[in-house]
């Protein structure tokens, strides 16, 4: 592999327009065999790299730094409208031809929206990898953006919304968590958006959006798997840099949320056969240096039958069918979720007193060092099992760049394994406190 100077000279060799020259940005490890690249085209579209040999594929990733957190009261979900909208026609492709093309070539597209960020990906033969980078360029640039094609849209989406969140009990409850948890901060709206601001969408928004948002300085493009660097960036260079970045880009900070001083409790009368809480912790960013420690105490808490709320809440008091918790993985703080799916007859004023129980007693004693291991041993196995197939490997560098801003997957890794007792202890005294949380009760009938 050619080093990023000389590789630099060749790609910008008689190239004059700023906009289409590359700068070399840095390079890190990537595990012990792989190597990440970083590069930049003078029009601000940022480039990672990372060569695998394993298989004769490529995976391609165009990650943008726009989610919900972007906007604003009266126009939610219009990122998630988008990545629906960016499989339509182009000003030179049909609709439908971009899917057609994928197919035929053998490969796998797809996107994902969320909070912070919405990203592109295609996964394919390594000989697929010239028509990935044509098919994206153009879609960044030329998508058509007419009365017929946003409405068609905003009616997929509207269905979408009424199957997951209207007519989906913990859907609507984790809608509301959200809402009742942040009372200032853009988490507080769903990714799916209201359904009144789906409504609503006009062409003129969405064109808006699209030329504010879908910009090169506003993305990150990865490649990952076996592939030619200078074939790959040269290609990038000839489809991206007649792109101009976008004029306003608001990077603002989103409004701080204030600190919350009290629960909030919030119950929901719905057709479940059994109760249900759903419990949201105010807890830190991703890149927070409490939370590696915090996702300890989730996996000592919830990971797996042999963890200490399934084994008691599941096993030993036979209060419930199923527990988990997660946290969410955002740019600004996040919550801290627990679910609990109550057995029948079951109460939930029970389940809340045995939840906080076992909360206060990580809090106070911390865990043992069986559990320990133990947590830290499942985390890297789910880590090392993400990072399996080339398309694996592009997801986590195109999430460490877009919402960490540096490091990568493996540097994260590195800060579990380092995680101590002492740490998860404080981790789960400090966030996991009744006061900081919002509490949703689900029922078949009004308490």
């Amino acid at each position: 592999m050619a080093s990023p100077q000389s590789l630099i000279e060749r790609l910008n060799r008689g190239v004059t327009k700023r906009n289409a020259r590359w700068s070399f940005v840095n390079s890190q490890p990537f595990g012990t065999a792989l190597e990440l690249r970083r590069f930049r085209l003078g029009n601000g579209l940022s480039a990672v790299t990372l060569i695998d040999r394993a298989a004769p594929t490529v995976s391609y990733h165009t990650w943008f730094r726009v989610g919900s957190r972007h906007e604003r009261p009266g126009k939610t979900g219009l990122a998630h409208l988008f990545e629906h909208l960016m499989f339509n026609e182009t000003k030179i492709r049909g609709r439908g031809e971009f899917d057609r093309l994928m197919e035929r070539a053998g490969a796998e597209a797809n996107a994902a929206t969320w909070t912070d960020w919405t990203y592109y990906y295609e996964n394919a033969p390594k000989n697929a990898l010239p028509l990935v980078i044509e098919l994206e360029a153009d879609r960044m640039s030329n998508l058509v953006l007419r009365e017929p094609q946003v409405r068609s849209e905003k009616e997929v989406v509207a269905n979408e919304r009424k199957l997951r969140v209207d007519d989906d009990i913990e859907g609507r409850a984790l809608e509301q968590l959200y809402a009742t948890a942040f009372r200032r901060h853009p988490y507080r709206w769903p990714t799916i958006g209201w359904m009144k601001d789906i409504r609503g969408f006009t062409v003129e928004d969405c064109r808006r959006f699209y030329r504010t948002h879908y910009a090169p300085n506003n993305a990150t493009v990865v490649v990952a798997g076996d592939f030619d660097e200078r074939q790959a960036l040269s290609l990038i260079q000839e489809r991206y840099s007649h792109l101009s970045p976008a004029r306003q880009i608001d990077t603002k900070p989103r409004p701080k949320e204030p600190a919350q001083r009290s629960e909030r409790v919030l119950r929901i009368t719905a057709p479940t056969p059994t109760d249900k809480v759903l419990i949201g912790y105010h807890a830190p960013p991703f890149s927070d240096p409490h939370t590696p420690a915090l996702s300890v105490a989730n996996e000592v808490l919830f990971g797996g039958r042999s963890s200490r709320l399934y084994r008691l809440f599941c096993l030993d008091k036979e209060l419930a069918l199923s527990v988990r918790g997660a946290i969410s993985p955002f740019v600004d703080p996040g919550l801290f979720e627990v679910w609990i799916s109550l057995r029948e007859g079951k109460r939930q004023k029970d389940a809340i007193a045995l939840l906080d129980k076992e909360v206060a007693r990580l809090a106070a004693d911390g865990p043992s060092d069986i559990e320990l291991e133990k947590a830290i041993n499942q985390i890297e196995l789910s880590f090392l099992h993400s990072m399996e197939t080339a398309g694996g490997k592009a997801e986590q560098v195109g999430f460490y760049e877009t919402v960490v801003g540096s490091g990568t997957a493996f540097d994260r890794l590195d800060a579990y394994r380092r995680v101590t007792p002492a740490q998860v202890k404080r981790a789960a005294a400090k966030y996991l406190r009744p006061s900081r949380r919002t509490r949703v009760e689900i029922s078949e009938t009004a308490a």
